[in-house]
């Protein structure tokens, strides 16, 4: 008895199982209906299956490929010699005749579906829908918005209040009230209880979706004067609620960006800092030394992608680039720098304008070198784990690419402290920047520290031209142009050679750029290059009352 209970337990399971498979193809028939409407209810129909499977064949149907063969429905794909090769509308393999070859057919054996623009309209709905029964929490979310998104999908709304009070994931709750509540707003008459309350819904989400929409019903034009008014109020309030938000979202964002752009003109900062500080050398050849990590990086990500197109390792394994690229660009930049100073620099000491001269040049000269190699743009791919953020709150993401900028920021500062504080070399490098007369006395070889100072400089510029692949674009004149006067106004602003002054100014000249960009005054908007004007003229009155920076310099720099 117990086993004739399994034995029909295990074929009920089976049978409930089977339907669920079926239940698209038993619906695929009604697309051949010479109906469009019963074509249009088919297709929400199908996507309330939730199969994934569907999502290809939409697509099929929306560009004609879907046909009517022998009673049943079949997608046809192209094959050679003007024949089409029949594929299972829900699986995508070929169809198999008798003998298991796939079945290969004459258009003229076909029967055409042919589909209006409301249908189209109707795939991209079903599409949407059809996200909503996704495993993935992403393509939940997308198919949330979409559904609320003009014209609304009313047939999801069933779903979307199951997600809204079902769903594991915070985000897709929240994106499904949402649409649930534009919807309300976009079904409901104007001015009734039930709109009014879908704005008041949408005002708490702090929906900003909601904001075109609820800007159209400020022009609403009402029968009943009260009606008109209490609708006009509570949108006018709604407006305003979510814009504030939006205006806090945006200062928080502003902010943040600033402090990942502060973190590279650290990185950049910090190597002229010091070697300014220790030999008084105006570099301006220091851009070109970002320039050759940001190339470095390029470098290494072709060199792993070749090693994956050849087996050598796994395509899984190509982001792998990005870790070794760290390493790659500082002694790339490091190399150069030590070979800048023993060329040229070294004869130049104690003639900053002749050095200012020969460095500019000289940077010009690696500018068109690496332009006549590469062309004037290059991408470096960011790896995947730098894609996408952090979201810590709704509309407010925290990418990733720029957390490790910062974090790389912080990790850099660390160890050149523990460097210059705990080693050799630092000691050497503080003796000779202090007193280099005193420091040659006493055995130290001032020439190979400079030379090594010079090195270390140009490395930390090279770790920013590394970081600065994740969020901006690799170009010959990146450095000269984006970043060597702001690295010189980091310097001049914190105080030469003091590294608690290079990482305020640092920080304060990212975040007041980032702030002041996105301003409005009377219309008009600062952007980026009268945001620079701004912060020069900024930065020019600061100096007027410090003429030494946030931190007066100490020892040899104090007397440059």
């Amino acid at each position: 008895m117990r086993e004739r209970i399994i034995i029909l337990l295990l074929l009920a399971l089976t049978g409930a199982a089977t339907v669920t498979r079926a239940e698209p193809a038993a619906i695929f028939p009604r697309l051949l209906s010479e109906n469009a409407a019963d074509r249009e209810a088919a297709l929400i129909d199908l996507a309330r299956t939730g199969d994934e499977r569907l999502d290809p064949f939409f697509e099929a149907y929306r560009v004609g490929s879907v046909h009517g063969w022998n009673g049943q429905l079949v997608v046809a794909e192209s094959h050679p010699g003007q024949r089409l090769v029949l594929l299972d509308p829900l699986t995508s393999m070929p169809l198999l005749d008798a003998e298991s070859t796939p079945v290969v057919v004459a258009k003229s054996d076909l029967v055409a579906i042919k589909i209006s623009r409301n249908e189209r309209k109707t795939v991209a709905n079903a599409r949407s829908l059809l996200r909503l029964f996704s495993p993935r929490a992403e393509s939940r979310i997308a198919g949330a918005k979409k559904c609320g998104d003009p014209p609304v999908l009313v047939e999801a709304l069933g779903k979307l209040e199951d997600l809204a009070a079902n769903d594991p994931d915070r985000r897709v709750r929240r994106t499904a009230r949402e649409s649930i509540s534009l919807i309300q707003l976009d079904q409901n008459p104007p001015g009734s209880h039930a709109q009014v309350e879908a704005i008041i819904a949408l005002a708490e989400l702090r929906c900003q979706r909601a904001i075109p929409r609820l800007r159209e019903l400020l022009t609403a034009e009402l029968a009943d004067p009260e009606a008109r008014d209490v609708l006009h109020a509570v949108a006018t309030d709604a407006i305003r609620t979510i814009e504030r938000r939006l205006f806090l979202l945006d200062r928080v964002s502003s902010l943040f960006q600033g402090i990942s752009l502060g973190s590279v003109l650290i990185l950049m900062a910090m190597g002229l800092a010091i070697t300014f500080g220790l030999m008084g050398v105006i570099n301006m050849a220091h851009g070109e030394m970002m320039m050759i990590g940001a190339y470095t990086t390029y470098e290494m990500q072709r060199l792993f992608g070749s090693l994956a197109a050849s087996g050598v390792i796994s395509a899984a394994h190509q982001d792998v680039y990005f870790w070794a690229a760290l390493p790659a660009a500082f002694l790339a930049a490091a190399l150069a720098g030590f070979l800048i100073e023993w060329l040229v620099v070294r004869h130049l000491y104690k003639r900053p304008l002749e050095s200012l001269l020969a460095t500019w040049g000289l940077g010009l000269i690696l500018i068109q070198a690496v332009r006549l190699r590469y062309g004037d743009n290059i991408g470096v791919n960011a790896p995947a784990w730098a894609r996408g953020g952090i979201e810590i709150l709704p509309d407010l993401t925290l990418p990733y690419g720029r957390l490790f900028i910062i974090g790389l920021c912080v990790v850099a500062l660390l160890a050149l402290h523990q460097l210059i504080q705990r080693s050799r070399l630092g000691l050497n490098m503080r003796a000779t920047m202090q007193n280099r007369d005193m420091a040659a006395s006493m055995g130290v070889n001032t020439h190979l520290v400079d030379r090594l100072t010079f090195a270390l400089g140009s490395g930390l510029a090279g770790l920013a031209g590394y970081a600065w692949t994740l969020i901006g674009g690799v170009t010959p004149d990146m450095g000269q142009k984006n970043f060597i006067i702001d690295s010189f106004l980091v310097v001049v602003t914190g105080g030469v050679g003091e590294m608690v002054g290079v990482i305020c100014a640092g920080l304060g000249i990212g975040i007041l750029t980032k702030l002041i960009e996105p301003l409005e005054i009377g219309g008009f908007t600062f952007g980026a290059i009268w945001a620079k004007v701004v912060l020069l003229i900024i930065i020019v009155t600061f100096i007027q009352f410090k003429p030494a920076g946030l931190f007066a310099p100490k020892g040899r720099a104090a007397d440059v």
